[in-house]
């Protein structure tokens, strides 16, 4: 299936459908596509696989989209950053991320993992629900900023801001690490946990924390109460 990334500041993924192609995408991921390509909504697996999908932060239902001739169809990123394929079979059970699927070919399957302990759903920045990547196929990931790839030797381990984390091979080993030291936990400004990858595997990681960038934009808007207070210009 071919495929073109178009843009640059919030870049889109535009996709040559052959008759009978297929790609789906999370309800609302479609930005335009040619007039002979038909819809089909739907939770994609079942209702318990969608009410699953939804706890996880992603859409409980899915559209399939499926052109009758060539056509073409384009997804488009939510936020400033990147959009990165990867191939389903070369990274079958890759773990993803919450809100990093963009879309897929119809023969790429997206599962829910639950993750174990509470300490890694409470505090790893991602929920108890990720998404493993098996089938065949090609899957598009939306990425907040740049794409930086890492290759981890068996027992290499890198500490990542949980924000920062795309997705990690089956392979590597997840974990939730506490930040030692009363300063660098109140004043470091990492915040009270730190994620842990411990490799072999392939590591996917974004240069920016979407959740801190929206912080930092918050923080900014007035209140309120300060939009109240504003002398009203009589001229």
């Amino acid at each position: 299936m071919q495929y073109k990334i178009i843009g640059t500041t919030v870049p889109a993924v535009e996709i040559e459908l052959s008759s009978g192609n297929s790609v789906y995408t999370q309800s609302g991921g479609m930005a335009w596509m040619s007039d002979n390509i038909s819809m089909d909504t739907n939770t994609r697996g079942g209702f318990i696989k969608g009410l699953a999908r939804a706890f996880g932060g992603e859409s409980m239902f899915m559209v399939t989209y499926s052109a009758s001739s060539n056509a073409s169809i384009c997804f488009s990123s939510t936020a400033p950053g990147s959009i990165m394929a990867i191939n389903a079979e070369e990274h079958s059970g890759m773990i993803l991320q919450k809100g990093s699927f963009l879309c897929a070919e119809d023969g790429v399957q997206i599962t829910t993992v639950w993750r174990k302990g509470i300490m890694k759903g409470l505090f790893g920045g991602e929920g108890f629900i990720m998404q493993k990547v098996e089938g065949s196929g090609t899957l598009w990931m939306e990425i907040d900023g740049d794409a930086v790839e890492k290759e981890l030797a068996p027992g290499e381990v890198i500490k990542v801001d949980t924000g920062n984390v795309v997705a990690f091979d089956s392979s590597v080993t997840y974990d939730i690490e506490r930040v030692k030291g009363f300063k660098n936990i109140f004043l470091g400004g990492e915040g009270l946990f730190i994620t842990t990858l411990q490799g072999p595997g392939k590591v996917i990681l974004q240069t920016q924390n979407l959740v801190d960038f929206a912080r930092r934009i918050g923080s900014m808007l007035p209140t309120p109460t300060q939009t109240q207070s504003q002398p009203i210009n009589s001229n």
